[in-house]
């Protein structure tokens, strides 16, 4: 089984200091940095291009993922690669043909993985298992960051965990989480099987600092996922 990992997004950041910001969540002790790129289409902010992505990667060996909020992944995909990115993650409705996509960013070198929104069902991904390393369960509707924790994703966050142990591919497949991640609300989805967490808000309001908060998050969460 897969280690409870912390995935801080950077997208509460004051974007002026984002390099800054990045080799503070490196020293916090985070295990991967997440990009949220928005295109204003399929959700209707607007973020980050690959360009701000690339002048950022040589001042951490963290992996980037890219949680690719577009509506053309597909055209997007090798520019991500290119800039950094070790995972894309896709959104399952703004595919045409989710297992041809999820095929051509392992053909860029790059590991692929799908996110679904709170209305999708979980059994949309289970044709995909064998070629993805995590599925990202929404926990907000995507496009803002600070967002209320959806609790009664729970039961979907579990259904996807079902389906990738039924696989055999406990050792392999990864169940993310993104959207409302704090102390308060990590234990309900970890326990429900979610190893890869992402936090955002959470993460930078902590009065105690980024380790503190890193430290409480990936100990709750550890407890919980440990208890299923």
């Amino acid at each position: 089984m897969k280690p409870i990992q912390i995935a801080p997004s950077v997208l509460p950041v004051d974007f002026s200091r984002l390099g800054d910001a990045i080799c503070e969540l490196d020293h916090a002790g985070v295990d991967l940095i997440q990009w949220d790129v928005m295109d204003g289409q399929f959700v209707p902010n607007l973020t980050f291009g690959p360009d701000i992505i690339a002048s950022t990667r040589s001042l951490t060996s963290l992996p980037f993922e890219a949680h690719l909020m577009v509506l053309t992944p597909d055209a997007m995909a090798s520019r991500y690669v290119e800039a950094g990115c070790s995972r894309l993650i896709v959104h399952a409705e703004a595919c045409k043909n989710l297992r041809e996509t999820l095929e051509t960013i392992n053909s860029l070198g790059a590991t692929s993985a799908v996110a679904i929104n709170p209305e999708t069902d979980a059994n949309t991904v289970a044709d995909v298992l064998d070629l993805v390393d995590l599925i990202l369960v929404m926990t907000v509707r995507p496009g803002f960051g600070g967002q209320k924790y959806m609790q009664d994703m729970e039961p979907k966050i579990a259904k996807v965990r079902k389906m990738i142990s039924a696989a055999n591919l406990n050792d392999k497949v990864n169940v993310e989480v993104d959207g409302g991640i704090s102390v308060d609300t990590v234990s309900g989805a970890a326990k429900s099987g979610a190893n890869v967490l992402v936090a955002g808000s959470a993460l930078f309001k902590d009065p105690k600092g980024l380790t503190h908060a890193v430290q409480q998050i990936r100990e709750t969460a550890t407890n919980a996922f440990n208890s299923r």
